[in-house]
């Protein structure tokens, strides 16, 4: 259907002038239904009613897989592509697809390098105004969000809601492959990948891939490092691949298995044990065996593992004795 009317902020198109006129209201921060228990403000009226839904607990359109319950209609649809994987909007540039149509919008912005919505006190321009607004919290130090069993307060309901999870044990996105449970949608996409052997993020200088862009950030670092200590120089190269090193030890290290030697006689860090020749090779390999369950940061040593999960389950080891 025809969207004649546009917004001339973000270029939004509307079937009707209404529609038009609720929509500016995101812009211009007006909400004129206001919520007679709260107080909370809202751009259109179906959405104040929806709201007040919270309220009374009633969530009268529920999941017929999961069973999960939603206030709108247009959220269970939109709930139920989790499951089908259904991606009906695509983006005509690099062919990516998404579950909303307001999802594909802001993702085009990416391309575009559009940013309407700008933070009135530093200036900083977001593509989405949930953004800005969660932004904004940072200068009032605000948390409206806070966990009814431990008392932590949060900027986002999403980031409370996946919180709560540490809590309850909740593990709604399953692996279909082995079954494994995770919290967040992004994370079982992540580990999915485990499966494909896909690795999205690749390396400009040497080729190497990764499965996660912090990882390809990680490793980047590694060339940065040898160009600040060798400015002008290339990083060394392997003679049967193209893949690089940034220091000499590394690279004799990768050849060290073609000569029936052990790759730790290469390396210049002196270590007092087998193990600890283990954990120094994987700074090289960037290897990171082991993995968080709760929201797949990879680590290269145990003991790192054991502090990060020490976050997710509250636990404190260590207190001090002249507190109480």
């Amino acid at each position: 259907m025809e969207k004649p009317w546009k917004c001339v902020d973000c270029g939004k198109g509307c079937r009707t002038p209404s529609q038009l006129e609720a929509h500016r209201r995101n812009h211009t921060g007006e909400r004129p239904f206001i919520c007679s228990q709260c107080g909370k403000g809202f751009t259109q009226l179906s959405h104040l009613q929806s709201h007040q839904l919270r309220h009374t607990g009633e969530k009268p359109f529920t999941c017929s897989q999961c069973g999960k319950g939603f206030t709108r209609s247009s959220h269970l649809q939109r709930h139920q592509r989790v499951h089908t994987g259904e991606s009906p909007f695509t983006c005509s540039q690099c062919g990516k697809g998404f579950t909303q149509s307001s999802n594909l919008r802001t993702h085009e912005r990416v391309h575009t390098g559009e940013k309407p919505f700008a933070c009135s006190q530093c200036g900083q321009e977001f593509t989405q105004l949930c953004t800005l607004r969660t932004h904004q919290l940072v200068h009032t130090g605000e948390r409206p969000f806070t966990c009814s069993q431990c008392g932590k307060g949060f900027t986002r309901l999403s980031t409370l809601r996946t919180h709560q999870q540490v809590h309850t044990g909740e593990r709604p996105f399953t692996c279909s492959q082995c079954g494994k449970g995770f919290t967040r949608l992004s994370t079982l996409r992540t580990h999915q990948q485990v499966h494909t052997g896909e690795r999205p993020f690749t390396c400009s200088q040497c080729g190497k891939g990764f499965s996660v862009s912090s990882q390809l950030l990680r490793h980047q670092q590694v060339h940065e490092s040898y160009k600040y200590k060798h400015p002008g120089e290339e990083p060394w190269k392997s003679e049967d691949s193209d893949e690089g090193f940034s220091y000499p030890s590394e690279l004799e290290a990768h050849r060290a298995p073609e000569r029936g030697r052990s790759p730790a006689l290469y390396y210049e860090k002196s270590c007092k044990s087998s193990r600890e020749v283990i954990s120094y090779q994987r700074v090289h390999t960037d290897e990171r065996p082991f993995r968080c369950s709760h929201f797949g940061i990879e680590f290269r040593r145990l003991s790192h593992l054991t502090v990060r999960q020490q976050i997710h389950t509250g636990e404190r080891l260590f207190l001090c004795s002249d507190s109480s």
